[in-house]
């Protein structure tokens, strides 16, 4: 699940089904201010389920209006009412039949062109993408890849592009060698392990906080707690937020403040926690909902309404507001 930050479709979510199969669907809903209900605009197949879906990060509005699906492979939707027109399918493997799934992807914030996807085959690749953006010309959207490295000694998980430096060419990945690893686009031949799991659990789920490029928040394999880290002091946590009674399936840093995080688990809740007292312990979040028939394995916290917060369990989804 993924909301739109276009100015034009503040209040727009892209859902992905999750069927143990091949015929998989993608929903895009939106919100009609005037009736106050969401419904359903555009609908289409996907092969797999998304492992990820997200919108072009395109706040102003000035590039087409696209969004982004992994899962075999990247691919790039323009989004349409009611019809969503696949773009294109950026495919790093060329000679053979086999792909090695994706298991999550990040776009980009500063410059658009550029979206960084993660492999069980140990790799993060660096798309560079052409959208055509002069307004008025429909032009075909294609890719090509800038950098393939092997980010990790076993399978990546996860990928997010960091604020620091400019925003563009700082990125961190996790995965199943319990590590969190920071690249610089600029000088990859080493890596920074910011963190490593003491057990070399799997690491699945990574998250930048949204104001201050020092603190991600990062999640382990059937783990109840959510660990917050530093990048200017590696290697120790400076908080864990553990008050889930089950596995954590989501962390969403608040778009507007540095010190809120929202964490989601199977044990039907969602908790906003405030980590301005670090490295004091934070014993108990602020704000709890319990989704009434499920266990929540999504959450996204909305750039450009950000007192909604979207939850998804079962087949439901719910707009949680702040």
């Amino acid at each position: 699940m993924n909301w739109s930050v276009r100015p034009d479709k503040r209040f727009r979510l892209a859902l992905g089904s999750f069927v143990e199969e091949y015929n998989n669907k993608v929903q895009i809903i939106s919100l009609d201010e005037e009736t106050s209900e969401f419904s359903a605009k555009s609908t289409f197949d996907h092969p797999y389920p998304t492992t990820k879906i997200m919108w072009i990060p395109d706040s102003k509005g000035v590039y087409p209006d696209l969004l982004a699906t992994s899962g075999d492979y990247l691919r790039i939707w323009r989004a349409g009412e009611p019809y969503t027109l696949f773009e294109c399918v950026l495919n790093n493997n060329k000679n053979s039949d086999f792909c090695a799934p994706l298991t999550s992807f990040d776009w980009n914030e500063v410059d658009p062109n550029l979206i960084g996807t993660s492999s069980i085959d140990t790799t993060c690749t660096i798309w560079g993408l052409e959208t055509g953006q002069v307004l008025g010309r429909v032009n075909d959207v294609s890719g090509h890849v800038k950098t393939q490295l092997i980010a990790h000694d076993k399978e990546v998980y996860d990928i997010a592009f960091s604020r620091a430096g400019g925003g563009r060419d700082m990125f961190a990945s996790v995965g199943a060698d319990g590590s969190v690893r920071m690249f610089d686009l600029r000088h990859l031949e080493h890596s920074t392990i910011i963190y490593e799991d003491p057990q070399h659990t799997p690491l699945l789920r990574l998250a930048w906080n949204k104001q201050d490029p020092n603190y991600l928040a990062t999640v382990a394999m059937d783990a109840c707690e959510v660990i917050i880290l530093d990048v200017r002091v590696p290697c120790t946590p400076v908080a864990r937020l553990n008050n889930h009674r089950a596995c954590v399936n989501g962390i969403a840093w608040a778009p507007h403040s540095s010190c809120h995080i929202c964490t989601a688990g199977d044990d039907h809740q969602a908790l906003i926690w405030d980590i301005q007292q670090m490295p004091r312990a934070i014993e108990d979040p602020i704000l709890a909902y319990t989704a009434a028939e499920g266990e929540v394995n999504q959450i996204q916290w909305g750039a450009t309404q950000p007192d909604w917060i979207a939850i998804c369990y079962n087949r439901h989804t719910e707009i949680l507001r702040v």
